[in-house]
């Protein structure tokens, strides 16, 4: 399967499990030649900044973007109407006009369309999923997520302005598959700087309460670390994680009940690797999509209101 990568940003996070195939053949784009040239020979890719050869060569099949936001639903549609597969890092688009009609063209096209959700092939998650959709432990009561870290990627902002879309989409993603759409969300912010600060979420449902915490604020010794805490009628299941400089997270899952606690036995599994490989899987055959765009509008339209009520409270400080 031959792909083009657009993107040399986070892009370097999917390039990096490409590399490690052996059935994909891969083309990183840039717009920088030189910077292009250099992340892509890393991986030992080929590199262009003809962005529109993505889209007119008839021999990729598969359009990877990992651009910014503004980007991502103008490029993946342009995409689909070259007769594409598309994988786009989230989130899907910048608002729901903009979601909604890359939706409806997916639902309308014989392509694929991947939305990058991550956060649902980690094995935590996975097991707290299963454990709502079974009622394994009753109804769902309340459910807290936290995610601390430090500045792991060179150059990359963590104020305000971007921790919403860019670092909360996922709990939220969490929230709506577990919860639905909540009745209430308040949220409560801290900046450091422009670059640095800190969100936390509360969120009301007629039967339950969550909430969403992150956090730039940590020194680079602590790294990236989160987790969550469920709590349901009959018992709790509490995961942590740590992700250290080799990216590779680690992580465990306790159920505490009446009868007592216990770990339990995940598989080991890194969140794009298998996300990169669930798409693969798709596009043989093997999988139906579990990430297309009709699956994260609920999850989306949560988090632009979040970014709403972030933003505007943030421009509204003298």
């Amino acid at each position: 399967m031959k792909i083009a990568l657009l993107g040399t940003g986070f892009g370097r996070a999917h390039a990096a499990v490409y590399a490690a195939r052996g059935d994909v053949d891969v083309v990183m784009f840039g717009r920088d030649a030189e910077k292009t040239a250099e992340v892509a020979g890393r991986f030992g890719f080929a590199a262009s900044t003809d962005m529109d050869a993505a889209f007119d060569d008839a021999s990729f099949d598969l359009v990877d973007i990992c651009l910014p936001v503004p980007l991502h639903a103008p490029y993946t549609l342009r995409a689909l109407e070259a007769g594409k597969h598309v994988l786009v890092e989230l989130p899907l688009a910048g608002s729901m006009e903009d979601a909604e009609r890359v939706a409806e063209a997916a639902a309308r096209s014989d392509r694929q369309v991947f939305v990058d959700m991550f956060e649902r092939f980690v094995p935590a998650n996975q097991a707290l999923f299963d454990a709502v959709r079974e009622g394994a432990h009753g109804r769902l009561e309340q459910l807290t997520l936290w995610n601390l870290t430090a500045h792991l990627w060179p150059g990359a902002s963590l104020g305000l302005k971007v921790l919403p879309l860019e670092a909360m989409h996922s709990d939220m993603d969490v929230i709506t598959r577990t919860l639905g759409l909540p009745q209430d969300l308040t949220v409560t912010t801290v900046a450091r700087d422009d670059d640095s600060g800190a969100v936390d979420a509360v969120l009301r449902f007629g039967h339950a309460m969550a909430r969403s915490s992150v956090s730039s604020l940590m020194p680079t010794s602590w790294g990236a670390r989160g987790g969550y805490t469920a709590v349901f009628e009959h018992g709790v299941l509490d995961a942590s994680s740590t992700t250290g400089f080799d990216g590779k997270p680690s992580g465990t899952v306790t159920v505490y009940t009446p009868d007592g606690a216990h770990d339990l036995v995940l598989p080991p599994a890194d969140q794009y690797t298998a996300m990169i490989g669930h798409v693969m899987d798709v596009l043989h055959g093997k999988a139906a999509n579990r990430i297309a765009p009709d699956s994260v509008l609920d999850a989306l339209r949560l988090t632009l209101d979040l970014d709403r009520k972030v933003n505007s409270a943030r421009r509204a400080r003298p």
